[in-house]
């Protein structure tokens, strides 16, 4: 799988594993699964840096994960919309290509990074460290990462991120969780999004939606919003104004948030 989708080497992590790279050559003197496990290994050590970076300068990182057209970009709008007077916020992008929601956040007037992943279908730390060097963090209250649009990839690898927000759209299907689990299963919240085409889908329950997810032991909240049309927003926005101030008193402490990263996605990647 990982080898046909372009995950296991990215345009940020390829000079690890090129001529005269850390990895170029494993102990055998070639390439194997030894050279994904130190691929993974690497992606987390600078991921573990990134993380570092945020906490310095006390910014909640959020990472949002979803299939493609689920709603993040106009999630991300609203929100900006709603709490821009309360909050600072930047935003990391990952497209494949393009730089088309990077520039629907830029219109907002808030900072937008885009990453352009190429061939690979999730983002990862290095791709996420190159972004915070054209990224000004002191005055920031969140960064969101724009997650590239797919139900697998994203949460197998550690960005430097606090935690997963995962969007689920009703025009998707109730089953995608029972499919999905990597995903589902590392979300610290699930959002229902486009919520109000629900009076006109008849295949789409509320209810199976949510106890697929919870057949995978989440407890992690589930809301119904509709960024377009504003409902269900302020319990959204209120999520994220008791996850900073939990974050910040952790900081208080000396200690920080770790996401939950899915280690069965991990395998799979490190094994091809």
């Amino acid at each position: 799988m990982c080898d046909t989708c372009g995950c296991n080497v990215t345009e940020a992590n390829r000079k690890l594993v090129e001529a005269g790279g850390k990895h170029a050559r494993t102990k055998s003197g070639n390439e194997s699964i030894e050279v994904l496990q130190n691929l993974l290994h690497e992606n987390n050590h600078r991921a573990a840096h990134n993380r570092e970076h945020f906490d310095k300068h006390q910014v909640l990182a959020i990472n949002l994960m979803s299939s493609p057209g689920s709603g993040k970009t106009a999630l991300l709008e609203a929100t900006i919309d709603a709490l821009r007077d309360e909050l600072n916020i930047a935003v990391i992008e990952g497209d494949l290509e393009t730089e088309n929601d990077a520039r629907r956040i830029r219109e907002k007037q808030v900072p937008a990074i885009q990453i352009t992943t190429g061939s690979a279908c999730h983002l990862d730390a290095y791709m996420v460290h190159d972004a915070l060097h054209e990224l000004a963090l002191d005055g920031l209250d969140i960064v969101f990462i724009e997650n590239v649009g797919n139900l697998v990839c994203p949460a197998s690898f550690d960005l430097g991120h606090h935690l997963n927000v995962t969007l689920l759209s009703v025009t998707e299907g109730d089953d995608k969780p029972a499919k999905y689990p990597v995903m589902f299963r590392a979300s610290n919240l699930n959002l229902l999004t486009k919520s109000d085409l629900l009076p006109v889908l008849d295949d789409f329950s509320v209810q199976r939606a949510e106890q697929a997810i919870r057949h995978l032991a989440n407890p992690a909240p589930i809301m119904q919003i509709s960024a377009r049309k504003n409902l269900g927003m302020e319990q959204w926005f209120s999520w994220l104004q008791q996850q900073l101030t939990h974050y910040r008193e952790h900081l208080a402490q000396g200690q920080t948030l770790l996401p939950d990263i899915q280690r069965e996605g991990q395998r799979l990647h490190a094994t091809g």
